[in-house]
């Protein structure tokens, strides 16, 4: 339930999420701060969001999360032979934001066929395909590593996001790209391709240190929307967001964090069977034919 709190941004859409009524969503939430003796939910007539507590305890709270969800997906697949079996690694933002889609497009077009999706950073996924432990995975990272084939299936923009109560949410001209260096901000763990992308953008600048590193975009999403500070995120995480206001987009003079998302394999160079089928429905989706190398 905390999880899907930081992913939803409200404990009435987490509940709905896990099919739990609100009232015993609360409970539950009230019983683990107890148990960890720490606030961590902020609740208001308006609704409850993550407490800075809740959001440093979710983002473990996720890895034990998807631990639970791979031991799961092994005891399934040691259970039952299956006709077919495809093993995706994704990163992040692919994982949470197109990657259900493209799944559930993907289950309706070949039924038979046994899903593993693992989510990792892309740097973590490169490793995954290089280690043959997976069959295609999907990176947001912008290099590829020699000997691997890629194919990008989307194009994403990374964003410089603020709260509404930030100076820089009532600021009229554009930050540059030397104060976007100078000043800390909520980032991802390192090897994460929205971390990479940022920091190659602004090579040749001296880099504050980070104000926060968190395991995921939607738990900094959660963190700038509490007040902690200003990030860098992908688009597609704080699309909602943006559109209700809650979060303001800041524009930064001469910088462009467009990106592509790729899908990457091991030789050979043709991706077929399941694998290949999964590449050419997110290429579809994506609408973009580019950039196969």
């Amino acid at each position: 339930m905390l999880v899907c709190v930081d992913d939803y941004g409200s404990l009435s859409e987490a509940s709905r999420k896990v099919g739990m009524a609100q009232p015993n969503s609360s409970r539950a939430i009230k019983r683990l701060e107890r148990r960890f003796g720490v606030p961590l939910l902020q609740r208001s007539t308006t609704g409850s969001t993550l407490t800075a507590e809740g959001t440093v305890v979710a983002h473990w709270a996720r890895e034990i999360v998807r631990t639970a969800h791979r031991l799961l997906d092994v005891a399934e697949g040691l259970r039952v032979e299956r006709s077919a079996e495809l093993t995706v690694a994704a990163s992040m933002t692919v994982a949470e934001h197109l990657m259900p889609r493209w799944l559930g497009q993907f289950r309706v077009e070949h039924p038979t066929v046994n899903i593993h999706l693992q989510v990792h950073n892309s740097t973590e996924v490169l490793a995954r395909i290089a280690a043959g432990t997976c069959h295609v995975g999907f990176i947001e990272s912008p290099h590829v590593p020699r000997g691997v084939h890629s194919l990008t299936v989307a194009r994403d923009r990374l964003v410089l996001v603020v709260n509404a109560d930030h100076p820089w949410a009532r600021r009229r001209r554009p930050v540059t790209i030397a104060e976007l260096a100078a000043t800390p901000l909520l980032v991802r763990e390192p090897g994460s391709g929205t971390r990479t992308t940022l920091e190659i953008a602004l090579d040749g600048y001296e880099l504050a240190p980070p104000l926060l590193e968190l395991g995921s975009g939607a738990a900094i999403r959660t963190s700038v929307l509490n007040g902690v500070g200003p990030a860098v995120l992908s688009s597609l995480t704080v699309e909602d967001q943006v559109r209700t206001g809650d979060l303001r987009l800041v524009d930064v003079a001469g910088l462009d964090l467009t990106r592509a998302l790729r899908a990457v394999w091991r030789p050979p160079r043709q991706l077929d069977g399941p694998a290949g089928q999964l590449v050419r429905l997110a290429r579809r989706d994506g609408h973009d034919t580019r950039d196969e190398e």
